[in-house]
């Protein structure tokens, strides 16, 4: 965190508002990411004193409470699009990088992996292939005995960032899953897929369901005892979802060489990168409504920055490069009260960066 440890401490022209110490920063969003925010909420209380209160209501619901102000900050698996940011009087930073990992619940696969290919699992997720023992997926399994079993989808029943970028990645793979299906947070699926909200959901619907296949965040695959499926990259090789496979989707991409962050992260070059890797965000309002609230969260993001990189890590999630991160955090500045003046979070006596 050395960049953004010393962007901090550059005179930067905030408007120090004593008032602005509410009591309990507020937010709602992306089911993938509660994990860190309730990892952040609880370290920033225990070392700040200040309650955090997150809702896990996936990416559109929290998208629209931020748009109306209704919370401090919304957190969303989608970077925004400019029209979107621009109409709302938005804006959005990325807090960490995650993976979506397909899984499975299979009977005596005897600790095996299942490989898949994206045309396939497109083909699985638009009701294509029906069975576990089709031929198109033994083909490539010939050294696991598959189950004469119907698959049994499950889906996300709500608006979801995660699905967003599935969708993002079948597209890129598949040109009739993208001209039937499109890239959306919703989709009409087939009918007889089991539809569940938020990534708890999806992932209790595949660990009590035989035959099912679904996607999940990963920091989901290990809490709920899930399978992960093995995928082939954009290199051709079979890999399986892990921090590493994501650092390297990461290390080529636009994030890595530029700075910027308002591109996907799914199919990337590299033998060791996970064709399904994303970026999660934090979204708040440029033009504050009510200022005490909208500090209280930028406060506890910005505190986040600085001292959550662990607790990052600890929930499976990848931390920002730091040219990443110092955008992001550059873009807090632009945070305004009604009267225009910048929302200083009286950041120099309220947080305290690491020492270095």
């Amino acid at each position: 965190m050395n960049i953004l440890r010393c962007l901090l401490w550059v005179p930067l022209v905030f408007l120090h508002i004593a008032a602005a110490h509410a009591e309990t920063a507020t937010g709602a969003g992306s089911s993938a990411a509660a994990p860190i925010y309730r990892s952040w909420a609880k370290a920033y209380s225990q070392a700040m004193g200040h309650a955090v209160e997150y809702e896990s209501i996936g990416s559109s619901a929290g998208m629209k409470k931020i748009q109306q102000q209704a919370v401090g900050f919304g957190a969303t698996d989608v970077y925004p699009s400019d029209k979107d940011l621009a109409e709302h009087g938005l804006l959005a930073l990325p807090v960490a990088i995650t993976g979506i990992a397909p899984v499975v619940n299979l009977p005596r696969m005897q600790g095996a992996s299942l490989r898949l290919t994206g045309d396939v699992l497109s083909r699985i997720f638009m009701g294509e292939i029906t069975r576990w023992n089709a031929a198109e997926i033994g083909a490539l399994n010939t050294d696991i005995t598959l189950p004469d079993l119907p698959i049994k989808v499950v889906v996300r029943a709500d608006g979801s960032g995660t699905t967003y970028n599935f969708a993002d990645y079948l597209g890129k793979v598949n040109a009739k899953w993208k001209a039937a299906y499109g890239i959306k947070n919703s989709i009409a699926w087939p009918a007889g897929f089991l539809a569940f909200k938020g990534s708890e959901g999806v992932a209790k619907g595949v660990r009590d369901t035989v035959g099912a296949i679904g996607y999940v965040d990963y920091g989901y695959v290990a809490e709920y005892g899930l399978s992960p499926v093995q995928m082939k990259n954009a290199d051709g090789v079979y890999i399986r979802p892990s921090m590493d496979a994501f650092r390297s989707a990461l290390s080529n991409s636009e994030w890595a060489a530029s700075g910027s962050f308002n591109t996907t992260l799914t199919q990337r070059p590299g033998k060791s990168s996970w064709p399904i890797t994303m970026g999660t965000f934090v979204v708040f309002p440029k033009v504050a409504r009510n200022p005490e609230q909208t500090a209280s969260a930028l406060r506890f993001v910005i505190w986040s920055f600085l001292n959550g990189d662990s607790l990052v890590q600890e929930n499976n999630f990848v931390r920002l490069p730091d040219r990443v991160q110092a955008s992001a955090f550059r873009q807090i500045t632009a945070v305004r009260d009604p009267q225009g003046r910048a929302l200083g979070m009286g950041l120099l006596s309220s947080i305290h960066p690491p020492s270095p």
